[in-house]
């Protein structure tokens, strides 16, 4: 049962939105290889802001994915890419159909 979940907002620097948009959706192969991930989502807000949902059955989920591939790509990209720090905010889930 999904229990936990993270949401991202990722603010593009100027120039940079067809890219912030072609890496998260690129970023979708890696999200379906990790077990522990339940869903993921990668939206656009507005021209320049964009956002990821996913959720996971626990914590320790959660966990796996702050340490692995996506979050370390985007790191290792922020500052070419993005406009501000991503805020990343863990929440847990309520409800869910």
């Amino acid at each position: 049962m999904v229990k936990v979940g993270l949401l991202a907002k990722i603010v593009a620097k100027a120039g940079k939105e067809d890219e912030v948009a072609g890496f998260l959706a690129g970023a979708l192969e890696l999200a379906q290889a990790e077990g522990k991930t339940v869903t993921w989502y990668a939206f656009r807000v507005s021209p320049t802001e964009f956002g990821v949902f996913d959720t996971f059955e626990g914590d320790d989920g959660r966990q796996a994915h702050l340490a692995g591939p996506i979050a370390a790509a985007l790191m290792a990209n922020a500052d070419r890419l993005l406009a501000e720090p991503p805020s990343i905010r863990p929440i847990d889930v309520l409800a869910r159909k």
